[in-house]
């Protein structure tokens, strides 16, 4: 066993929080990872970590061990990525956390085009709308809708998202068109919620906030359904224009209080600071970052 393989085992087992949620990611037994642990420790004749059936956790020697191993392994990972040629085939396997709607409307047919250009790539895509632990869960990075501010993240930004204000045309016959936002406590709002609570937020173009606190008839953590509900005449929704665009050009939605959205989004590529970025999630970034631009084509025709 090599000391950079008992490094890096070592490294896996700390950022994984356990060995076997490190046996996972590495494909190996248990077993083998408990063995190249005991190795590394012998070897270097001190605990590194203080093991319990579920949980590891790191001796002070363990965290001074981690953070130079650490280094040490990005460093050769940097070395190995600017002396590869950058024609090389990519090979391996990318593991992947995206947003179901966005991953399923808009990643899909982006990865297929990658992967035809990189056909000895494997991808391991987690589809959830929840944000896992990439660390934790061994995920080389995550597409986000999100205001960035995990300090904890690297995050590179891919494009703009647009949200709306949307109804189904025979809904607002039958209750009217709000114009502000105090018109929405009248109104049937459909609730997207993810466990960040029930006010809708809106801002005005001069920055000022609205918060609505209305009484949604249904609430539901896809926003494809929440679409479809709207389409359907239950209420009104608050959607990203990448969900509701097609509904919206067939006039089966109708944007609404545009002077009323929040601000624009963005979609970033997220991964750990602690982690060197592989050759292959680098590319797979500047493919999204060129296929996406700032012009989004979900985004390209004509919003009110």
């Amino acid at each position: 066993m090599s000391q950079f393989e008992e490094m890096r085992n070592f490294v896996r087992v700390v950022e994984a929080g356990s060995i076997s949620k490190a046996a996972d990611q590495l494909g190996i037994a248990k077993s083998g990872v408990s063995r190249r642990l005991v190795e590394l420790e012998s070897r270097l004749g001190v605990r590194l970590l203080n093991r319990t059936t579920r949980r590891s956790s790191l001796t002070e020697a363990g965290q001074a061990y981690y953070q130079g191993a650490l280094k040490l392994l990005t460093d050769i990972s940097e070395l190995d990525a600017a002396t590869a040629d950058s024609g090389a085939l990519l090979k391996g396997t990318l593991r992947l956390a995206v947003p179901l709607s966005f991953g399923l409307s808009h990643l899909s047919p982006a990865i297929d085009e990658f992967l035809k250009a990189h056909s000895e790539l494997t991808i391991n895509i987690d589809f959830s709308d929840r944000q896992v632990d990439l660390v934790g869960q061994g995920v080389d990075l995550a597409i986000r809708i999100a205001d960035m501010r995990d300090s904890n993240l690297q995050a590179r930004r891919i494009c703009p998202i647009r949200l709306l204000l949307c109804a189904s045309p025979e809904y607002l016959a039958e209750y009217g068109v709000p114009t502000v936002p105090e018109d929405l406590k009248k109104h049937r709002v459909l609730q997207y919620d993810i466990g960040t609570g029930s006010v809708l937020r809106l801002q005005d173009k001069q920055g000022a906030e609205y918060l609505v606190q209305a009484r949604p008839p249904i609430v539901a953590n896809n926003g494809d359904f929440l679409r479809d509900m709207a389409m359907a005449g239950h209420g009104i929704v608050l959607t990203p224009s990448f969900i509701a665009w097609q509904a919206v050009a067939a006039g089966d939605l109708v944007s609404i209080m545009p002077d009323y959205c929040p601000p624009r989004r963005n979609a970033y590529a997220v991964y750990p600071r602690t982690r060197y970025l592989s050759r292959r999630a680098r590319m797979f970034i500047d493919f999204l970052v060129e296929r996406f631009g700032e012009n989004p084509y979900w985004d390209q025709f004509s919003w009110p």
